[in-house]
């Protein structure tokens, strides 16, 4: 894939500074991540807005800039929100499990993918992993696979997407950061979600170095009160237990990590 620029916006980290470090992470939110990682900047499930459907954001963030490719686990309406994509840009590229392209009509550069394919993003190996998760369009829509992504250069990281725990974890490992889904929008998670034992659990088989818990803390039901840091309380706790040698990083809504 090639690099978009965007000439009229302001960027958030130029090519410079990008290469400082290895890799740095911004957590905007729910599961949106920008990685800047040896050059390339990638966003993960970009969701942006104050409002989408029946969920209320607690805290604005601004759209990032300059981004080379917006890799979507699902097609959930809390991943894949057509409005948060378009702030990005149109012509921006935008990587979606195999028969999803369908609902990114409008959009310029679409590459559908699926558990195996590997792809470059500006110098930037993406391995895409299986995730246990229904990643379909509801109501109606077309049974579509949810996917993960391993993002590996001087550094990897992995991005889970929304997923269970499942045991091709093991293939993965290790990795330098995973970006691991804790809670959801509500007052539980069910089937096809990690929660913060489960999530904690998974870093027994991912091995990573560092991790940072998202999918928490961002959304909640209109009307309804949300789970404040509780989630992210009780993950950092579960992964003392069963993995004490990772460092999770736990993250503010808009909070950066340089590693």
């Amino acid at each position: 894939m090639t690099r978009t620029r965007h000439p009229a916006r302001v960027t958030n980290l130029d090519h410079a500074n990008r290469r400082l470090t290895a890799v740095v992470l911004r957590w905007l939110g729910h599961s949106t991540v920008v990685v800047d990682l040896d050059g390339a900047r990638v966003v993960t499930d970009p969701v942006l807005r104050r409002r989408v459907m029946h969920l209320r954001r607690a805290a604005d963030v601004p759209s990032p800039d300059d981004v080379d490719t917006v890799l979507l686990s699902h097609l959930h309406y809390d991943h894949l929100d057509l409005a948060s994509l378009a702030r990005i840009g149109v012509e921006c590229p935008v990587v979606v499990p195999r028969g999803g392209g369908k609902a990114l009509r409008g959009f310029e550069r679409v590459t559908e993918v699926e558990p195996g394919t590997v792809f470059e993003v500006n110098g930037l190996q993406v391995r895409v992993c299986e995730a246990v998760h229904d990643g379909r369009r509801r109501p109606i829509g077309a049974a579509v696979p949810a996917v993960g992504y391993v993002l590996e250069g001087s550094r990897s990281v992995y991005f889970a997407g929304d997923t269970d725990l499942f045991d091709g974890m093991r293939e993965l490992a290790p990795v330098d950061v995973a970006l691991l889904p804790i809670w959801g929008w509500g007052p539980s998670v069910g089937e096809g979600h990690l929660d913060p034992e489960s999530a904690a659990e998974a870093l027994t088989l991912l091995e990573p170095r560092v991790v940072v818990p998202i999918h928490w803390g961002t959304y909640h039901v209109l009307g309804r009160r949300d789970a404040g840091r509780a989630p992210a309380d009780a993950f950092a706790l579960a992964a003392l237990r069963a993995a004490p040698e990772v460092d999770v990083r736990v993250l503010p809504v808009g909070g950066t990590l340089e590693l």
